[in-house]
């Protein structure tokens, strides 16, 4: 079958299903729980997934077609919990997975029905991951897991988490952990959600106190070349590098929104250009960067035919990708002046005070994933081969 021909029958598929009554649905709606049924019998939840474990069987262009006529009819896909269950412990467990445990926990990812979060970060082992102190003690078929951990996104909805823990105190501290997988629904687990700045609460605090581990992912001590690898994956689709990323809408909408802001704000010219020659030159530089980020990440999406997850160079694409976007919501409220950052009143539209929350909230897009400041040591070992 050519790449046209399935395009063809994504589109005769979705005249026949995606109805105004879908179209339209509610964010948990008996209608939306519909049309998600409806995707993930068709397997197109997780599209490129084996479809023994419940999803779509496509291969790379196949997924990168798929997910282009989605985003062409503005097809609703369910979330989850920003993709960890979809794009960071799935393709972990299909790489290091049991039979098993692919066949209890992937199905229920494909359709939709299982949240996850991630349990890596200490409040005494953030950028040092490997010096964590969470434990977590064989007793018969199951691990005993306790200690703390920050930045858990998502933990307040989530039904599962894989966590990083200490399994072997006496080792190398890179050689003494492994990765367990813990429902969140049971004695044992506390969540506390963590109020951040930008007014919005994704991340939380979460305990374990005797919590049960019955999963081990790979080999005991084995957990942080997993870790590792799950952090690829997690960096992979932050940056846009995977088949999702090869559908995003153009740029251009937010360059134009950009310009439009800074003729509202800075003036505008009788010829209906920018009037400040500086806001000019960086709307257009700015521009020019996410153009240039855009055609790398396509050329190397062409050249990485097997569409797997590639290894070290995806830190490459997560410290671009972080500082772009933290560059652009600075942009933002520097053309508003002092309309961009308003907290509340009055004086302020909701366009404005949306704007400086944004403007906040990216000032963690150099954080979560790795600090920028990792992704180029990084940079520098693993894809340039530098000297310690």
């Amino acid at each position: 079958m050519t790449i046209e021909t399935f395009r063809e029958e994504i589109r005769e598929w979705l005249n026949e299903n995606y109805t105004a009554q879908f179209k339209s649905s509610a964010e948990g709606s008996e209608d939306r729980r519909e049309w998600i049924r409806r995707l993930a019998d068709k397997g197109w939840i997780a599209p490129h997934w084996p479809k023994e474990y419940g999803g779509g069987g496509l291969n790379f262009q196949e997924h990168i077609a798929l997910i282009q006529e989605f985003r062409a009819a503005n097809v609703i896909v369910p979330p989850d919990n920003g993709g960890q269950g979809l794009n960071m412990i799935g393709p972990t467990l299909l790489e290091y997975g049991t039979d098993e445990q692919k066949k209890r926990h992937l199905p229920k990812i494909a359709r939709g029905e299982a949240q996850w979060c991630q349990g890596y970060s200490e409040p005494g082992s953030g950028s040092d991951l490997a010096s964590l102190s969470t434990r977590a003690v064989l007793d018969g078929d199951h691990y005993v897991v306790n200690g703390q951990k920050i930045w858990t996104s998502g933990a307040d909805v989530a039904d599962w988490i894989y966590v990083l823990v200490r399994t072997d105190p006496d080792a190398l501290k890179h050689d003494g952990i492994s990765m367990v997988i813990l429902d969140m629904n049971q004695p044992g687990v506390t969540v506390r959600p963590i109020q951040l700045i930008s007014g919005t609460s994704p991340f939380c605090e979460t305990f374990f106190d005797d919590a049960i581990a019955v999963d081990l992912i790979g080999k005991p001590n084995h957990g942080w070349t997993i870790g590792k690898r799950l952090l690829q994956h997690e960096r992979s689709g932050i940056s846009g590098m995977g088949a999702g990323g090869a559908s995003a809408r153009s740029t251009e909408p937010q360059v134009y929104y950009l310009a439009e802001l800074a003729k509202r704000y800075a003036g505008e010219t009788d010829d209906g250009g920018i009037a400040d020659p500086v806001f000019r030159d960086e709307i257009i530089q700015h521009r020019l960067n996410q153009l240039s980020f855009q055609l790398t990440l396509a050329r190397t999406r062409e050249e990485n035919v097997s569409g797997s997850t590639l290894g070290p160079t995806t830190s490459i694409f997560k410290a671009v990708g972080a500082n772009l976007s933290k560059t652009e919501t600075s942009l933002q409220v520097r053309l508003m002046g002092s309309q961009g950052t308003g907290w509340e009143g009055d004086g302020f539209t909701a366009a404005e005070l949306g704007a400086t929350r944004m403007w906040l909230g990216s000032r963690a897009s150099s954080i979560a994933g790795g600090t920028n400041e990792v992704q180029l040591n990084i940079i520098a070992k693993r894809v340039l081969g530098l000297p310690d």
